[in-house]
């Protein structure tokens, strides 16, 4: 197995359901998934001394994760976001002013140095404090690491501008149908409308947007539809086959689950056909547990058992996934 590590930044935090606590943050789903799966992982994040943070560190124990990049605030409390069900499903309520706000430069780049990661993931929610901001735009200063960005967009959380600053940062961008439009309205005057993600015009947009901002591979999901890549030399590879569970729990981590497997496919040097094969059947896989990650860790033997012996996915009596 090749053994390149993957850094990791931004938010650990904990959805707090009132009964039910649950940790989440999709950069920790992606470095939670990506430790089960055996990768050398540096996730950089900073809780606080309570409850939750608590509940993170016991996440860093259960996945075999190190701390070198966990921070500790003895002032901020651990991230968390308050998920209200309604009638018509779930509001989140973000917090402002948490730990994960306030990650500082020092001990990240001295975590970085010592990894020498591969890849660096980063996420626009964890920039929305100027403090952690500057602290992940050092780090990529710092490395040589390939930049892969999953681009949330969240209403109030993160500006247009902390979009434009951080697709000219990346190499490789990740993005789903909606924020998709969003970088259509804001960088082009493509109008997506009803046109298939595959269709010409929208390849052309797709291609524009590359060039604007320089980027090696730009990565659209399309939820069941499964999901398209585009390469700076003008390559498309769709893959569109679905592996729906037998019982949808919920889309909660489906694509931070896709973004982990799609790092671990290019780690151990997977053709792209293969990774996003593999990636898109793992998401769907996640929408048939609750929550982000699988409370048993064995859920991942299956899978790196199937990818090891050249398959896409275990068989489907094994983990009630339709075929």
């Amino acid at each position: 197995m090749n053994q390149q590590t993957i850094a990791v930044f931004g938010e650990s935090l904990v959805d707090d359901f009132i009964t039910e606590q649950v940790v989440g943050g999709a950069p920790f789903n992606v470095a939670r998934n990506l430790a089960a799966f055996g990768v050398a992982t540096l996730m950089v994040t900073r809780i606080g001394e309570d409850k939750n943070g608590a509940l993170v560190r016991r996440e860093f124990e259960r996945f075999g994760m190190t701390e070198a990049g966990l921070q500790i605030d003895a002032l901020e409390a651990t991230g968390r976001v308050v998920v209200e069900r309604n009638e018509a499903g779930h509001r989140f309520i973000i917090l402002p002013d948490q730990a994960y706000d306030y990650v500082a430069a020092a001990p990240a780049l001295a975590a970085l140095a010592a990894s020498k990661p591969s890849v660096l993931y980063f996420g626009t929610m964890a920039q929305r404090h100027e403090t952690s901001r500057a602290t992940v735009r050092a780090m990529l200063d710092a490395s040589k690491a390939q930049r892969y960005l999953d681009l949330n967009v969240r209403d109030g959380q993160v500006t247009e501008r902390c979009a434009f600053e951080s697709l000219h940062l990346a190499d490789i961008v990740k993005v789903n149908e909606e924020e998709l439009k969003d970088l259509f309205k804001w960088y082009t005057h493509t109008q997506p409308g009803t046109k298939s993600v595959d269709s010409r015009e929208m390849v052309d947009a797709c291609q524009a947007l590359m060039r604007t901002f320089n980027l090696q591979t730009l990565i659209v999901t399309l939820g069941e539809r499964g999901a398209i890549v585009f390469e700076a030399d003008g390559t498309v590879t769709i893959n569109q086959q679905c592996h729906a569970p037998a019982h949808i729990v919920d889309t909660v981590g489906a694509g931070d689950a896709f973004s982990a497997v799609f790092l671990y496919g290019q780690a151990q040097g997977w053709p792209l056909p293969l990774t996003l094969a593999r990636a898109n059947a793992f998401a769907g896989a996640i929408c048939g547990v609750a929550g982000a990650v699988p409370n048993d860790i064995g859920f991942y033997a299956p899978w790196l058992a199937a990818w090891h012996a050249g398959q896409v996915l275990p068989p489907a009596a094994d983990l009630g996934v339709a075929a």
